[in-house]
């Protein structure tokens, strides 16, 4: 199968949203906030000196443009919850088509870490004094 390196030019920049549409799905209420972008923006950066080996050439190239294109796409996407989300996940499935054209090792590492990258959004309001306070799960209270 093919590597990221394989990909047209195209078909890289597409992909280079995939981790942008993933945080902007995790966002609270379909909305990304503050403290979610620029949890998101940190964690890319991060992501180009400590990721999978494999992943390493897609994250520097995403992290160049990554405050970019989520400032981007969350002007431009519609405010409205379901509007938002069904844009969104249309997108991602267009880019199903382009990461299946990937080797599975690429593919399982992307999911992998898309996972986490989406944990990192929706926890970005989370804070190590809600572990102190709240150590247990309360419906409610904590996440």
């Amino acid at each position: 199968m093919n590597s990221y390196r394989s990909l047209s030019a195209e078909q890289k920049l597409a992909l280079l949203k995939l981790p942008v549409y993933v945080s902007l799905l995790a966002a609270t209420d379909n909305t990304l906030d503050e403290a979610e972008k620029l949890s998101a923006i940190k964690l890319a950066h991060t992501r180009s000196f400590s990721c999978e080996p494999l992943l390493s050439e897609f994250y520097m190239e995403a992290d160049k443009e990554f405050g970019n294109i989520i400032n981007q796409l969350n002007r431009e996407l519609p405010k409205q919850n379901q509007k938002r989300e069904d844009i969104i996940k249309h997108e991602l499935f267009k880019l199903e088509k382009i990461i299946a054209k990937l080797d599975s090792e690429f593919i399982e590492a992307m999911e992998r870490s898309l996972k986490t990258f989406k944990e990192h959004v929706i926890n970005a309001h989370h804070s190590v004094i809600e572990d102190f306070v709240l150590p247990i799960s309360i419906p409610g209270l904590s996440r």
